[in-house]
């Protein structure tokens, strides 16, 4: 399975290049449990159908857009088409700016489309790309998937607000800590960086391995 051959974004390309040596970074038990989304693609792509990943967590505010939009990314760089990935939260809030910064800060064009208490942004990893429209919502919303799915549980308050998430097909709890922790500090940048930091080279680690199996 392809993608084509347009190219990232230079600077997508850089910082994905960057996270690419950084595996040795993720501990044995976290690459098995990454290694049940790359099954869950796999399994998708022997079936022939779309592998469509709903990454949520509480406000759908931070981790779950960034893990959202670099999984996307990760697949679009290994050539893996038919992923289509999502996010949303148990609750919708707006996606934050220090979340919007970091992604900036990694490559991401992101532009307004609408403002307001949720605005909606147009991000692009590639430059001749449809944009993807980002907002918060609630997991079950449109555009989100309600049936054949797999639910990517980002955050440890999401997951055990939604011991069941109707209409998955898998369930898989990976939680990050939340960089909101650092919010008007002097780290907040930092602490905004590493986290999406983290969520580049895991699912980097993910397509990879849908690569290799593939």
């Amino acid at each position: 399975m392809t993608t084509g051959d347009a190219k990232l974004l230079p600077e997508v390309e850089a910082y994905v290049a960057d996270c690419l040596d950084e595996f040795d970074q993720i501990d044995v038990d976290r690459m098995t449990l990454l290694e049940k989304i790359s099954a869950y693609v796999v399994s998708k792509e022997h079936d022939d159908q779309p592998a469509r990943l709903i990454f949520i967590c509480t406000h759908n505010s931070r981790r779950s857009h960034m893990a959202q939009l670099l999984a996307q990314a990760a697949a679009h760089h290994f050539s893996i088409l038919g992923v289509e990935a999502f996010s949303g939260g148990t609750e919708a809030t707006a996606f934050n700016p220090r979340a919007v910064a970091a992604l900036r800060r990694a490559g991401f064009t992101i532009e307004f489309f609408t403002d307001g208490k949720n605005p909606v942004y147009e991000v692009r990893y590639e430059a001749q790309m449809e944009p993807i429209c980002v907002f918060s919502k609630i997991y079950d919303e449109p555009p989100n998937p309600t049936e054949s799915f797999a639910a990517m549980m980002t955050c440890s308050a999401a997951d055990d607000a939604c011991p069941v998430v109707t209409g998955a097909d898998e369930r898989i709890a990976i939680p990050y800590d939340d960089p909101n922790a650092f919010d008007g500090t002097e780290s907040e940048a930092d602490k905004y960086d590493e986290r999406c930091r983290q969520i580049a080279r895991e699912m980097l680690y993910v397509f990879s391995q849908v690569a290799r199996k593939g």
